[in-house]
């Protein structure tokens, strides 16, 4: 894998749980409205999300032909003045978790994601194969790896947006 990108991934990580690490369970699953997610369902949504594209890439390798599509500008997904609804299957249960409960989520995540990246014997594969996305369309598969650090930085926005309204001292 990228080193660059590995680095993106890991330090993304490491602010994300330095976002969460510290809050009570209460300001955890606290929502700022009905219509929001809490800190907790945002972070189960990353753990989903991240699975979901463990698979597609999985998928996406799998492909007999190599299907090589243009490069999209996919930092676009950090912008948040663009709301993108989130696929059902990528959505957060209603659950009460606990802070540790989500970190060693994250963490079974992100092992099952570095455990399929490192089983890619030739990495450049993956700028060679695609697979559909649901906002950016064909997507080859190493693009999908740097989505998963933008769209955490993203959400780590919402946490610190979140943590606002519920009024988190940091």
């Amino acid at each position: 894998m990228n080193s660059l990108i590995n680095d993106h991934l890991c330090e993304t990580r490491n602010n994300l749980v330095e976002e969460i690490k510290l809050l009570s369970e209460t300001q955890f699953n606290a929502k700022p409205d009905t219509k929001s997610w809490s800190i907790a369902q945002v972070c189960h949504h990353l753990t989903l999300t991240e699975e979901s594209f463990v698979r597609v890439i999985s998928w996406g390798l799998k492909q007999e032909e190599s299907k090589q599509t243009e490069r999209k500008n996919v930092h676009l997904i950090a912008d948040r003045t663009k709301k993108v609804p989130a696929p059902e299957i990528v959505e957060p249960a209603e659950d009460f978790f606990s802070v540790q409960q989500i970190i060693g989520l994250l963490d079974d995540s992100r092992k099952k994601l570095t455990t399929m990246l490192d089983t890619i014997e030739d990495p450049s594969i993956l700028a060679k194969k695609a697979f559909k996305h649901p906002v950016f369309g064909e997507l080859p598969l190493d693009q999908w790896v740097e989505v998963i650090y933008i769209h955490e930085q993203r959400h780590i926005e919402q946490i610190k947006e979140i943590k606002a309204l519920i009024k988190v001292e940091n």
